[in-house]
């Protein structure tokens, strides 16, 4: 029964398992070298029964699994997508109007301990699940929203809008602008009904990055920029929180104004110039903060900025820029911020080494961040991309690691 996909099989699993090389090795009763063959395509092309029995019960899935014609990457199918999309297009949740048999809300504090649950997913780089929990989510929280009064009902408004705000960032993380743009401008709606500065500026930042994945950078900008000016002084008197999203802001406006240079052909210095006048005053709201803190989901703080320093200068093909920058985050504050924030400055790096001609190393980076967080860079269109570019231009002694990414990526050969 020849398969020359055996090896690559195995790999996908034992990554998906998190089962390091060296421990897989001796489970299967061989040397480190004989699976690196093995996973490397170079042995076992035509496998025996007995050694794909022996991976598929080390590997916890049947042998018909293992030797599947079809790998699943666990990222977001379009059905979960689209129950997304049809939530958000449901007459109550886009009315308000919930006349379904008086079934009551639920309270306020449920809401916010499911939505943190999502949250907690997201931030662990989770994302295909959310295709799950955001529906019922934003039925449950339009529904309070409708049904509560008084506190409560300004309570439940900052859990729509919050709700909402997933939804747009992990319609990002699917590649989905359209539906991040229309979840985005529902988060800022509902963000106003809240009547909490601290919630409008959070959704305001979050529609700014929609607006930015959709190709309106420019008006990103401006937007963010003007919610900036315009809760400023309230969010200065809210405390971290506070702090925390007004820098989020700033954040935003460099990637939507770095975003913009590269989209505009005339005069795109009239983008670029303002991106580090936008990170130093984020800078500021940071030592403002004192330090690293995740409110409110943000992961504000000094790394974080740094993280949208290495961003912003891979937006600007400044890919060696983007390496040093990378380089300078110290290890340990990196390793306090949420697996999603630690892949996707890997992601970011792994591009600034392909930009700058560093591809054996935009590999490594790359597997370091599949580590972390599987779905950052199997699932992202963004690192898919980049991992064909590298298929493409060649990765030196990389390319075996390289091809087997390739097929957890889910990528033809």
């Amino acid at each position: 029964m020849k398969n020359p996909e055996f090896g690559p099989r195995v790999n996908y699993w034992r990554t998906r398992r998190r089962i390091p090389m060296a421990e897989f090795a001796r489970l299967m009763g061989k040397s480190l070298r004989w699976l690196e063959d093995l996973e490397g395509g170079r042995r076992q092309a035509d496998p025996q029964y007995s050694v794909m029995v022996l991976a598929a019960r080390h590997l916890g899935i049947t042998v018909d699994r293992l030797m599947s014609e079809t790998i699943d990457t666990d990222c977001a199918r379009e059905t979960e997508v689209d129950a997304v999309r049809r939530a958000l297009q449901r007459h109550d949740v886009i009315t308000g109007n919930f006349d379904d048999g008086g079934e009551e809300a639920a309270p306020v504090e449920d809401l916010y301990r499911a939505l943190a649950f999502a949250r907690g997913g997201f931030q662990a780089g989770h994302f295909a699940q959310l295709g799950s929990e955001i529906p019922d989510l934003l039925v449950a929280a339009s529904r309070a929203a409708h049904q509560h009064e008084g506190d409560d009902r300004l309570r439940a408004y900052e859990v729509l809008s919050l709700s909402l705000e997933l939804t747009e960032a992990a319609a990002i993380k699917w590649g989905d602008a359209p539906l991040a743009l229309l979840a985005g401008h529902r988060a800022v709606a509902a963000a106003e009904r809240s009547q909490s500065p601290v919630i409008m500026a959070s959704a305001a930042r979050h529609l700014g990055d929609a607006m930015t994945a959709h190709g309106e950078a420019a008006a990103a900008a401006e937007f963010v920029l003007a919610a900036a000016r315009r809760l400023e002084q309230e969010l200065l008197r809210s405390g971290p929180d506070g702090y925390s999203t007004l820098g989020m802001l700033y954040l935003k406006a460099a990637m939507a104004a770095a975003a913009a240079s590269e989209a505009e052909d005339r005069d795109p210095g009239r983008f670029s110039r303002r991106v580090p006048d936008y990170l130093d005053e984020a800078d500021e709201h940071a030592d403002r903060l004192g330090g690293d803190q995740d409110r409110l989901w943000t992961s504000f703080g000094p790394t974080n900025v740094d993280l949208y320093r290495v961003a912003s200068h891979v937006y600007l093909s400044e890919g060696a820029d983007a390496v040093a920058v990378a380089a300078g985050i110290p290890a340990g504050a990196l390793d306090r911020l949420p697996r999603e924030r630690r892949a996707h400055l890997l992601t970011d790096r792994a591009i600034g080494e392909k930009q700058a001609g560093q591809r054996q190393q935009s590999v490594q980076t790359l597997l370091e961040a599949e580590e972390l967080a599987p779905e950052e860079v199997r699932c992202r269109p963004r690192t898919r991309a980049l991992v064909e570019d590298l298929r493409i231009l060649g990765a030196g002694s990389a390319e075996g690691r390289l091809r087997l990414l390739a097929d957890r990526c889910g990528l033809p050969g």
